[in-house]
């Protein structure tokens, strides 16, 4: 069974960085593609950053872009989200996920693995 692990989360003051880690466990073998999401108190779970595990291939959601760094390790079967210049509108509970299709894909839905999550409070 895959297991997925987040870390990292915290409270932190807007313009502040945070590196969230999500190690793999398990079967991973078949793996392709980790993503992050998260999600708002009242709102629905929302796509954040993918990549693929063999090629590095990354994808942002628009709100994130040129803020956040998606990357994979896989001599440490980690994948790491680094967030910068943090802003209230972050706030969130984010999750790890990871899938074994061919290209990324944005759809929770098409994620077959999920983590717990690590909760993130931007605020002042």
């Amino acid at each position: 069974q895959v297991r997925l692990v987040e870390s990292g989360g915290g409270s932190v003051q807007p313009g502040d960085s945070l590196r969230l880690s999500c190690v793999i466990s398990g079967p991973t073998l078949r793996l392709t593609v980790m993503g992050w999401f998260r999600q708002a108190p009242g709102k629905s779970r929302e796509y954040v950053a993918a990549i693929t595990w063999r090629d590095g291939e990354t994808h942002y959601a628009d709100g994130v872009s040129g803020r956040f760094t998606i990357s994979r390790d896989k001599t440490r079967d980690t994948v790491t989200l680094q967030m910068d210049n943090l802003k209230p509108e972050d706030t969130a509970m984010y999750y790890c996920a990871a899938n074994q299709r061919t290209y990324i894909m944005t759809q929770q839905d098409t994620y077959d693995y999920w983590g717990q999550g690590t909760q993130v409070t931007v605020a002042s």
